[in-house]
Formats: C-alpha cells, structure tokens, sequence
C-alpha cells in the first residue's frame, strides 16, 4: 500500500526534550547551485528555534526542505522519528504546520473559512470534534475574531498574516514552521505571535522561526540557528551566538549587543554614523 493510499497514522504526543524533527548533513539545490549545503538541525519539543541569518542565506529554502516542501540533494530529514519522505501529506499535515513566507489566497474566501482549512487533516479522526474550540482559540490569539466574517482579499497585509497565522494555529500540530511570521505586523502584534510561540513551547510544542529582529529572537528563543551563505555558523543559546564580532562580520555591519538593564534581555542595535549628523544642503 503507498503512502497516499493507506490510512493516516495519528501522531502520539512526543515527550518534553525528545526531538520532534531532525536534519543531518542537509543539502538542497535548486536551479544547479547549492543553496544550503550540510545543514545539520533539530528541534525539540518545549523549545523555540529561531533561524535568522542575512537576505540570501537560505532561511526559507531550510525550512521549505525540512517541511517537505523542497527535495533534499544530500542527507536527511526525520520527522517524528521516521525519514520525512515515509510520511503521507496528510499525516506531514498531522505532525507539523507550515507558515511560508508568502502565503497566497486567490477565491474570496471568508477568514472563517480559511481558518477553518486548518483543521482539514482531523476530518476522518476523532479530533475533528475540536474543529469549532481550535477555529475559536485560533481567531482570537491572533485578533482576527471580529474579521471572521470578512473576505480575506478584502483585508490589509497586516490582517492577512494574521489569519493565515490562525489557520496555522487551529491545525494545532505539535511542531509550527513560521516563516518571518512578524514580518507585516505592527509591534503590538508583533509581540502577540512571539508570546504565542513562548506559549506553545511552555506547553510541550516545538516551534520553528524565522525572524529577521535578532532582538526578537534573542527574547523568545531558547536556541538561534545562524545562517550565513547557506551554511550553520552558529548554533546555541541566544547569550552564545547574538555575539557582537559574529553577527558583524555575517551581517557585514558594525552592531552592538547590549543587556536592557531591567530585564536582562539582549538587545542587537546597528551602528549608525548618520545619527547626529548635520542634514544636507
């Protein structure tokens, strides 16, 4: 029987610290070229990984690879302790929900109904049953509840992400793959996708991020994975890779890591010699 035909396996929850999906010696290709070359990367239930790294360094191809989405040219992936490619698209959809960077929506379709796509991998089990509670919980951790009846095209950048962060939450696996999901948002919400990680990792979830505010991730991460020309250079706690010299020479940009005084967080600032300066003419 293939893996398209056969009954999907339910996911059993995976235990506190025992990795939820894994990459060793990661190699993807596209058009000839290497674009991350010998990625090796887990992520571990109750943990925030936030990959951040410059424009170009493969962020987005990574996480593509390790969803499924991209085939690997060298090494593997495993996904709930079996080889990525075992796994029937919908049991991929049980296991891990995938943000991408551009998400496209073209029939006018209502932010309930998009939301409610979400839940499309539990139709045929018994956790179809919470489809209303998750499409609720859904809509208001990302403050889209009032938005629901709305059509989605009709709505601001801002509020598209938003809803197609909540389909992501309602399908409510155990493993979430964001891709740059603050990138359109305002600070407020900003803040609400970056507690919203910290939360489904204090529950037991995994979490995968892209983020391009290194002070971001320095705040909800417990690791940060540094890409530089499709490669890992750094890889820990935040304390250990949001180093000043590091992040200087992958980001070709003089930055300073300062702690905030009162709460301990690092914050990652560029140096700007325009500042003070007189204006011109």
């Amino acid at each position: 029987m293939s893996r398209w035909s056969r009954q999907a396996r339910v996911p059993d929850r995976v235990a506190r610290g025992a990795p939820l999906i894994a990459a060793s010696g990661v190699t993807v290709e596209l058009g000839g070229r290497a674009i991350v070359r010998d990625i090796g990367l887990e992520v571990r239930a109750g943990e925030v990984v936030a990959l951040v790294g410059p424009n170009g360094s493969g962020k987005s191809t990574l996480l593509a690879a390790l969803s499924g989405d991209l085939p690997v040219a060298a090494g593997a992936v495993e996904l709930d302790g079996a080889p990525l490619g075992g796994w029937s698209p919908t049991e991929l959809a049980m296991r891990r929900a995938v943000l991408p960077q551009h998400p496209v929506v073209t029939f006018p379709f209502t932010v309930g109904q998009i939301v409610r796509m979400g839940r499309a991998p539990w139709g045929t089990t018994p956790r179809a049953a919470d489809d209303p509670a998750e499409v609720r919980a859904a809509l208001a951790s990302t403050d889209v509840t009032a938005l629901r009846a709305r059509v989605f095209t009709t709505l601001s950048g801002g509020e598209q992400a938003r809803v197609m962060l909540a389909r992501v939450l309602a399908q409510h696996t155990q493993l979430l793959v964001l891709d740059e999901p603050t990138a359109a948002l305002d600070l407020h919400h900003q803040e609400v996708v970056l507690e919203t990680a910290r939360a489904r990792a204090v529950a037991g979830d995994g979490v995968l991020v892209v983020l391009h505010d290194l002070g971001s991730a320095g705040a909800c991460a417990d690791r940060v994975a540094l890409l530089s020309e499709g490669r890992i250079v750094a890889c820990g706690p935040p304390q250990e890779v949001l180093v000043a010299g590091v992040l200087s020479e992958v980001y070709r940009h003089e930055v300073d890591v300062l702690t905030h005084p009162t709460t301990g967080e690092l914050l990652v600032l560029p140096r700007r010699g325009w500042i003070g300066s007189a204006p011109p003419g």
